[in-house]
């Protein structure tokens, strides 16, 4: 079996799965630039656990930005192994898109060009790719589920256009050389040693703390939350299952049961044993009211169901959250 090359492996699915993979025999390398969008201690110590539970040998980390994209090249040509990618790497959050904008197009338009100029460049020893698109593409939506032929051509966000340029850059690729990819629209991924910017960390934190946490929209917003096991599960079915022949494929892959944000907050106060209060704010810019995902190719094409419903989920992380924070 030859090696894993997985991008943005210090981040939070990406570490994730580099375990499940570590775990079930395969040898894994590690790209990630590790930058300050949030605080990189908890990246490295992503990285530490991962390195202290992997075979000895079985997982090498290499620091480096995808936008560079010799770097990436070279790297790729250095490790003529690499017969399947994980490409997860990328600057992720709406709201900061709105901030710093360069720093998407340099993460996830150029650097998703880099990897795909590596694996063109591979003369075929990459079989497979799967990427990281984002729910996101389907824009400001409030109906469901969203299904992968449904138009999107109105992102509402610096974000969301990137990762759908990156769709279509896999499409023309693939066509271009012959390549087999796989994209997967994440919706709105939780659990342990998850995001800081994300509602479930933020709420979290905040309510042991005594502090408000801000509900946009008046918290009138409803969420596909999807476990990050049944994430990492679902990446790793669609990796083992590339198409006979060379193409361009997308995947919802999603928990398929939209949830009020609301409920999510009531559930964190059961498992906090704490009162949450509530900053009632406007809907921001680039944000959508709802996200739900049709996830029927996934399972007729792989299988694949999520199992972890939103109780049990926030029980985890919370668990973990206790657990690493004390």
């Amino acid at each position: 079996m030859g090696q894993v090359l997985v991008t943005g492996a210090a981040g939070f699915i990406g570490a994730h799965l580099c375990r499940a993979l570590l775990a079930r025999g395969d040898e894994v390398i590690g790209l990630d630039n590790l930058n300050p969008y949030y605080d990189p201690a908890l990246k490295r110590a992503r990285l530490a656990a991962l390195t202290g539970d992997a075979p000895r040998g079985a997982f090498a980390f290499h620091q480096l930005d995808l936008a560079d994209h010799a770097a990436v090249l070279a790297l790729m040509q250095a490790n003529p192994g690499i017969d399947r990618v994980a490409h997860l790497g990328a600057q992720a959050g709406v709201r900061w898109s709105l901030e710093a904008p360069f720093a998407y197009t340099a993460a996830n338009v150029t650097g998703h060009l880099s990897i795909l100029e590596g694996i063109r460049r591979s003369e075929g020893r990459v079989r497979h790719t799967v990427y990281a698109s984002t729910s996101s593409v389907y824009g400001s939506r409030s109906d469901g589920p969203f299904r992968e032929t449904d138009r999107t051509d109105r992102p509402a966000s610096l974000y969301a256009a990137t990762k759908l340029a990156d769709e279509m850059i896999s499409s023309a690729y693939s066509d271009l050389y012959g390549l087999k990819l796989t994209g997967l629209r994440f919706f709105t991924v939780y659990g342990p040693w998850g995001r800081p910017d994300m509602a479930v960390w933020l709420f979290t934190e905040a309510m042991l703390q005594g502090r408000p946490i801000r509900l946009f929209n008046e918290g009138r917003m409803k969420r596909d939350f999807t476990f990050v096991d049944d994430i990492v599960a679902g990446v790793v079915a669609a990796l083992d299952s590339p198409p006979a022949e060379p193409g361009h494929r997308i995947y919802n892959i999603g928990n398929s049961r939209p949830e009020q944000l609301l409920d999510l907050v009531a559930i964190l106060e059961e498992l906090l044993g704490v009162p949450a209060c509530r900053e009632l704010l406007p809907m921001q810019p680039g944000d959508v009211p709802a996200t739900y995902a049709d996830i029927s190719a996934m399972e007729r094409d792989f299988g694949w169901r999520p199992t972890t419903d939103l109780r049990t989920g926030l029980g985890r992380f919370v668990a973990w959250w206790r657990g690493h924070f004390g």
